[in-house]
């Protein structure tokens, strides 16, 4: 019989299991569901346009690959497998990838492939990293030793290209133990600072020009002229991403966790006080034309909370990205009819010098599109969901 004290409890039981689900509720998830839904095979943003390897894919893939850490589902980890190989042949070979164009952007996905490697043993894997290792071995650098950004952007340095290498270097030298790849990894993260980041603001310029030739680059200081939101999210990641690799004894996780404290400091100076969010051109917010950008912010986001997370920043930092992760949330975030999520407000591109020529003006970056689930949104989405679940 129920009697009206059981019927309470009862109750009491439902309510509890309710708030649980409703709390349980995973952005990450659900945009990974997006992800496994418009990408089934691998990345392709343009029908009837080949696939390439491509660093966009790769983001995508450590996201998942956050999920599969955190949860165990298996079907992650599948995916990720299938899409590396859409590329990785028998022999180890990579699809569409040639070393010979020393770009610095098709080291990036070796994380996916390193994942695989140390997961299944798959020897195909552990070839095609040693590929993407020997451009490291040859790459083009400036005169200082900093990597050149791309072979068709000589001396030059991009904040984008931390991202793109460095983790990748860490977690070699740590499965392959060569601890000398340390050295190099905080050379770059400090040539990088040293010539990009601005004295007033603490904020890092795009770009830097070592010959000065580009017309983009300031003919003193070889920088660029504005502060793109991406490149600092793309250099903040990168720190973060490394440092959880770098031996505890080394003198370089002294120096790169000093810069990752200074980049916080400049980086929570400019959060939108009302959203929580970051502008595209992170200094201007008032200027015309401007607009808070979701990728900036949601790399913002991952690499303060996961700087907290792994005792390199101080705890204060964890409400500045909380407050942001609403903010995407709220502002980005939108289900369609079939009750998938959505990112939208991603540029989809930015970039300096090339063919047509971008010369680095707020009026090239605000000439970009901004578009809905552009793969590095959605990848940079997804880390920070982890890191905030």
């Amino acid at each position: 019989m129920l009697t009206a004290k059981r019927y309470s409890v009862l109750c009491w039981l439902l309510l509890c299991t309710w708030n649980v689900q409703a709390q349980e509720r995973s952005m990450a998830k659900e945009m990974a569901a997006t992800v496994m839904h418009i990408w089934k095979d691998s990345l392709s943003m343009h029908p009837g346009r080949p696939v390439k390897w491509t660093y966009d894919q790769g983001v995508v893939l450590r996201g998942i690959e956050g999920l599969w850490r955190r949860t165990g589902d298996t079907a992650y980890l599948a995916y990720i497998r299938k899409c590396m190989d859409h590329f990785v042949q028998p022999d180890g070979s990579i699809r569409t990838y040639k070393q010979q164009d020393y770009n610095i952007d098709n080291v990036m996905p070796g994380r996916n492939l390193l994942l695989l490697y140390q997961v299944t043993g798959g020897e195909k894997y552990r070839k095609a990293v040693d590929i993407l290792r020997s451009q490291l071995a040859t790459h083009p650098r400036t005169k200082a030793g900093g990597f050149w950004h791309k072979k068709i952007y000589p001396w030059q340095m991009w904040l984008d290209g931390l991202y793109m290498a460095q983790p990748f270097y860490a977690e070699y030298a740590v499965a392959f133990r060569e601890d000398t790849i340390f050295h190099d990894i905080t050379r770059q993260f400090v040539l990088m600072e040293q010539v990009s980041r601005d004295a007033r603001t603490g904020l890092l310029y795009h770009g830097y020009d070592e010959s000065r030739r580009q017309k983009w680059a300031d003919p003193v200081t070889g920088r660029s002229p504005h502060f793109w939101g991406r490149a600092m999210g793309w250099y903040g990641m990168a720190l973060v991403d490394a440092l959880e690799h770098f031996p505890a004894t080394h003198p370089g996780k002294a120096q790169l966790t000093a810069i990752l404290n200074r980049l916080a400091v400049a980086v929570t100076k400019y959060q939108d006080k009302k959203t929580g969010l970051w502008w595209d051109i992170v200094d201007l917010p008032d200027k015309a034309k401007n607009y808070r950008e979701a990728s900036a912010s949601a790399m913002f986001v991952y690499t303060l909370a996961k700087g907290v997370r792994l005792g390199l920043l101080p705890a204060k930092y964890k409400k500045v990205a909380a407050k942001a992760y609403q903010g995407i949330i709220r502002e980005f975030v939108k289900k369609d009819e079939q009750r998938y999520v959505h990112l939208h407000g991603t540029v989809s591109v930015s970039g300096l010098g090339g063919n047509p020529y971008r010369d680095g003006s707020f009026d090239y970056y605000m000439s970009e599109k901004v578009v809905v689930d552009d793969p590095k949104g959605v990848g940079s989405f997804l880390q920070a969901a982890n890191e905030m679940e």
